[in-house]
């Protein structure tokens, strides 16, 4: 018993450490695929992927993600305890559970984890150890860069990952261009990226995305992207030069 012992400790050190180093790396590198991704490659044949620093992306966007997905983003340390709160007060009163996940959940999801399952405890078991990833790129990465990996590995469509693939694909032009307009509409889709055109827009989509659009300028007047803008300006980005879009 006490060899069997050591050699489970030995082996959770070695998880442990793995798992520091890789998420140190990522902090880092651009990470080079998902296991999503490779999912999708495998059922369509091929993906649309190409990374873009956070400052080659418009401003309009990580602020449209903000307001669509984690108000509090810039305040949090990974975890929103108000809308886990909220959200099982809602459940409790009846209602339908929604989701709390937060930005920094979503980016441990989605660069180191697998998409949700048809099986209970596997997605039990994903939301194990994404609540072991979340402080930790917390502490590792800072807010930038977890939303640079954010908008670089999310799903904006079938086989369309990134900033920059789903501005090319719904929109023809590069990230660091797309209007107010165009970011409400891609955080709009987020949810349910193979259901939702942001480029022709059902009603609901136009709807939530005048929503988003409203949400986002909230944040910009607040200041509750701050802690994505480093040095980028809305004088110094292309995107917001001059008149509002």
């Amino acid at each position: 018993m006490r060899r069997l012992r050591r050699r489970v400790l030995r082996l959770a050190l070695w998880v442990a450490a793995l798992t520091l180093g890789w998420a140190a790396l990522y902090a880092v590198a651009p990470p080079p695929t998902t296991l999503l991704i490779e999912m999708e490659r495998a059922r369509l044949g091929a993906v649309s992927r190409e990374w873009r620093a956070l400052e080659a992306i418009s401003p309009h966007l990580p602020r449209a993600v903000i307001a669509a997905e984690d108000a509090r983003f810039c305040a949090h340390w990974g975890f929103d305890l108000e809308a886990i709160r909220a959200a099982l007060a809602d459940a409790q009163e009846g209602g339908r559970m929604r989701g709390a996940s937060t930005i920094t959940q979503q980016t441990a999801k989605n660069a180191f984890l697998w998409p949700a399952s048809d099986r209970r405890w596997i997605d039990w078991g994903r939301k194990a150890l994404e609540a072991g990833f979340t402080p930790l790129i917390e502490l590792l990465w800072g807010k930038r860069r977890i939303m640079e990996v954010y908008l670089n590995v999310a799903e904006f469509g079938p086989g369309v990952f990134g900033a920059e693939a789903a501005a090319r694909r719904w929109f023809g032009k590069g990230a660091a261009d797309l209007t107010r307009a165009e970011a409400a509409r891609l955080a709009a889709i987020l949810p349910s990226p193979r259901t939702r055109n942001p480029a022709r827009p059902s009603e609901f989509v136009a709807r939530r995305a005048r929503q988003v659009a409203g949400g986002a300028e909230t944040v910009r007047a607040e200041g509750l992207d701050r802690c994505t803008l480093g040095s980028v300006t809305p004088a110094s980005h292309p995107a917001e030069a001059g008149a509002r879009r």
